[in-house]
Protein backbone atom coordinates (compact mmCIF):
# COMPACT_ATOMS: atom_id res chain seq x y z
CA UNK A 1 0.00 0.00 0.00
CA UNK A 2 2.52 2.94 1.41
CA UNK A 3 4.67 1.71 -2.37
CA UNK A 4 1.47 2.53 -4.17
CA UNK A 5 1.24 5.69 -2.80
CA UNK A 6 4.63 6.94 -2.97
CA UNK A 7 4.50 5.71 -6.73
CA UNK A 8 1.10 7.90 -7.27
CA UNK A 9 3.26 10.14 -5.78
CA UNK A 10 6.28 10.45 -7.97
CA UNK A 11 3.43 10.44 -11.09
CA UNK A 12 1.94 13.43 -9.04
CA UNK A 13 5.67 14.72 -9.03
CA UNK A 14 6.60 14.47 -12.57
CA UNK A 15 3.23 15.86 -13.26
CA UNK A 16 3.39 19.12 -11.00
CA UNK A 17 7.08 19.47 -12.43
CA UNK A 18 5.82 19.64 -16.30
CA UNK A 19 3.31 22.19 -15.28
CA UNK A 20 5.63 24.46 -13.28
CA UNK A 21 8.27 24.30 -16.03
CA UNK A 22 5.03 25.62 -18.29
CA UNK A 23 4.77 29.03 -16.31
CA UNK A 24 1.56 27.31 -14.34
CA UNK A 25 0.66 27.91 -11.04
CA UNK A 26 -0.95 25.44 -8.56
CA UNK A 27 -2.39 25.22 -5.42
CA UNK A 28 -0.39 22.56 -3.22
CA UNK A 29 -0.29 21.44 0.43
CA UNK A 30 2.78 22.16 2.37
CA UNK A 31 4.33 21.99 5.82
CA UNK A 32 1.55 24.33 7.02
CA UNK A 33 -1.29 25.46 5.52
CA UNK A 34 -2.41 24.66 1.48
CA UNK A 35 -0.33 27.02 -0.64
CA UNK A 36 -0.89 28.74 -4.00
CA UNK A 37 2.40 28.01 -6.02
CA UNK A 38 5.06 28.38 -9.12
CA UNK A 39 8.44 28.34 -10.24
CA UNK A 40 10.47 30.46 -7.72
CA UNK A 41 12.81 31.69 -10.61
CA UNK A 42 9.61 32.61 -13.62
CA UNK A 43 8.85 35.64 -13.33
CA UNK A 44 5.53 35.41 -15.38
CA UNK A 45 4.66 32.75 -12.94
CA UNK A 46 5.10 35.25 -10.04
CA UNK A 47 3.26 37.87 -11.65
CA UNK A 48 0.28 36.06 -12.05
CA UNK A 49 0.04 34.58 -8.17
CA UNK A 50 0.31 38.07 -7.43
CA UNK A 51 -2.91 38.91 -9.67
CA UNK A 52 -4.55 35.84 -8.31
CA UNK A 53 -4.13 37.38 -4.78
CA UNK A 54 -4.79 40.64 -5.60
CA UNK A 55 -1.56 41.56 -3.64
CA UNK A 56 1.09 44.38 -3.97
CA UNK A 57 4.46 43.63 -5.22
CA UNK A 58 5.84 45.55 -2.76
CA UNK A 59 4.75 42.74 -0.27
CA UNK A 60 7.34 40.14 -1.10
CA UNK A 61 6.19 36.36 -0.94
CA UNK A 62 7.97 33.14 1.36
CA UNK A 63 9.72 30.58 -1.16
CA UNK A 64 10.43 27.39 -0.16
CA UNK A 65 13.53 25.09 -0.77
CA UNK A 66 14.00 21.37 -0.36
CA UNK A 67 17.82 21.45 1.36
CA UNK A 68 19.63 23.91 3.24
CA UNK A 69 22.57 23.46 0.93
CA UNK A 70 20.71 25.39 -1.83
CA UNK A 71 20.44 28.66 0.42
CA UNK A 72 24.02 30.14 -1.40
CA UNK A 73 22.20 29.92 -4.71
CA UNK A 74 19.33 32.35 -3.53
CA UNK A 75 21.21 34.25 -0.44
CA UNK A 76 24.49 36.27 -1.30
CA UNK A 77 25.54 36.60 2.42
CA UNK A 78 23.84 34.05 5.22
CA UNK A 79 24.01 35.26 8.81
CA UNK A 80 26.34 32.72 10.34
CA UNK A 81 23.44 32.41 13.23
CA UNK A 82 21.29 31.03 10.45
CA UNK A 83 22.99 27.68 9.91
CA UNK A 84 22.89 26.63 13.89
CA UNK A 85 18.91 27.75 13.84
CA UNK A 86 18.21 25.70 10.45
CA UNK A 87 19.87 23.10 12.31
CA UNK A 88 17.62 22.81 15.53
CA UNK A 89 14.54 24.13 14.10
CA UNK A 90 12.10 21.57 14.27
CA UNK A 91 8.79 23.25 13.46
CA UNK A 92 8.32 24.81 9.97
CA UNK A 93 9.88 28.55 10.29
CA UNK A 94 10.25 30.87 7.25
CA UNK A 95 13.47 32.88 7.60
CA UNK A 96 14.03 36.27 6.37
CA UNK A 97 17.40 36.73 4.78
CA UNK A 98 19.59 39.52 3.80
CA UNK A 99 20.58 39.84 0.08
CA UNK A 100 18.62 37.51 -1.96
CA UNK A 101 20.02 36.49 -5.39
CA UNK A 102 19.11 35.08 -8.53
CA UNK A 103 15.05 35.35 -8.25
CA UNK A 104 12.63 37.42 -10.01
CA UNK A 105 12.24 41.11 -8.76
CA UNK A 106 8.90 40.83 -7.34
CA UNK A 107 9.23 38.02 -4.94
CA UNK A 108 12.23 40.36 -3.06
CA UNK A 109 11.56 42.94 -0.88
CA UNK A 110 12.35 46.60 -1.19
CA UNK A 111 14.84 46.03 1.06
CA UNK A 112 16.73 43.24 -0.51
CA UNK A 113 15.56 40.58 1.64
CA UNK A 114 13.65 37.21 0.82
CA UNK A 115 11.97 35.00 3.07
CA UNK A 116 12.66 31.60 2.66
CA UNK A 117 11.71 27.97 4.36
CA UNK A 118 13.08 24.59 4.06
CA UNK A 119 10.24 22.58 3.62
CA UNK A 120 9.76 18.98 5.69
CA UNK A 121 6.55 18.44 3.28
CA UNK A 122 7.49 15.03 1.43
CA UNK A 123 5.65 16.23 -1.31
CA UNK A 124 7.01 19.78 -1.69
CA UNK A 125 11.00 18.19 -1.27
CA UNK A 126 10.57 15.84 -3.63
CA UNK A 127 8.94 18.20 -6.38
CA UNK A 128 11.43 20.84 -5.54
CA UNK A 129 14.54 18.47 -6.16
CA UNK A 130 12.44 17.69 -9.20
CA UNK A 131 11.96 20.94 -10.38
CA UNK A 132 15.38 21.96 -9.23
CA UNK A 133 14.31 25.52 -8.49
CA UNK A 134 12.43 26.73 -5.32
CA UNK A 135 8.60 26.98 -5.00
CA UNK A 136 7.12 30.57 -4.37
CA UNK A 137 4.25 29.56 -1.34
CA UNK A 138 1.70 31.86 -0.44
CA UNK A 139 -1.22 30.91 1.63
CA UNK A 140 -4.62 30.37 -0.73
CA UNK A 141 -6.37 33.63 0.00
CA UNK A 142 -7.10 37.23 -1.78
CA UNK A 143 -4.65 39.36 0.17
CA UNK A 144 -5.86 40.59 3.49
CA UNK A 145 -8.79 37.83 3.71
CA UNK A 146 -8.23 34.82 6.13
CA UNK A 147 -5.50 32.23 5.85
CA UNK A 148 -7.67 29.02 4.94
CA UNK A 149 -6.43 26.48 7.25
CA UNK A 150 -7.49 23.22 5.59
CA UNK A 151 -8.39 22.89 1.55
CA UNK A 152 -12.35 23.12 2.55
CA UNK A 153 -11.73 26.37 3.52
CA UNK A 154 -10.16 27.85 -0.11
CA UNK A 155 -12.25 29.97 -1.84
CA UNK A 156 -13.74 28.54 -5.28
CA UNK A 157 -12.64 32.13 -6.66
CA UNK A 158 -9.11 30.90 -5.92
CA UNK A 159 -8.99 27.60 -7.26
CA UNK A 160 -10.81 28.70 -10.35
CA UNK A 161 -7.84 30.71 -11.03
CA UNK A 162 -5.28 28.53 -10.43
CA UNK A 163 -3.95 26.31 -13.23
CA UNK A 164 -4.23 23.07 -11.30
CA UNK A 165 -5.37 21.64 -7.98
CA UNK A 166 -2.84 18.88 -6.08
CA UNK A 167 -4.67 16.05 -5.41
CA UNK A 168 -5.72 16.35 -1.42
CA UNK A 169 -4.17 13.10 -0.66
CA UNK A 170 -0.94 14.45 -0.29
CA UNK A 171 -1.51 16.84 2.08
CA UNK A 172 0.45 15.38 5.63
CA UNK A 173 -0.02 18.89 7.71
CA UNK A 174 -0.09 18.76 11.44
CA UNK A 175 -0.43 22.01 12.62
CA UNK A 176 -2.59 23.45 9.87
CA UNK A 177 -1.11 27.10 10.47
CA UNK A 178 1.27 30.11 9.08
CA UNK A 179 5.10 28.96 9.71
CA UNK A 180 7.32 30.97 12.29
CA UNK A 181 8.51 33.67 11.15
CA UNK A 182 11.85 35.27 11.88
CA UNK A 183 13.83 37.84 10.30
CA UNK A 184 17.91 38.34 10.89
CA UNK A 185 19.34 41.31 11.89
CA UNK A 186 23.19 40.23 11.50
CA UNK A 187 25.10 37.55 11.63
CA UNK A 188 24.43 36.61 15.41
CA UNK A 189 20.98 38.65 16.29
CA UNK A 190 17.61 37.67 14.79
CA UNK A 191 13.90 38.95 15.73
CA UNK A 192 10.88 36.86 15.25
CA UNK A 193 8.34 38.63 13.60
CA UNK A 194 5.33 35.88 13.97
CA UNK A 195 5.51 33.32 16.64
Amino acid sequence: MKRLFLSQMEQEILKCKGLLQQGKVLLYPTDTVWGIGCDATNEEAVKKIYTIKQRQESKSMIILLDNADRLPLYVAKIPLIAWDLILHTFRPTTYIYPTAQNLPQPLIHPDGTIAIRITSNIFCKKLIKELESPLVSTSANVSGAATPVVFSEISPDIIDQVDYVVPQRFAESIEYKPSRLVKFIDDYNFTIIRE
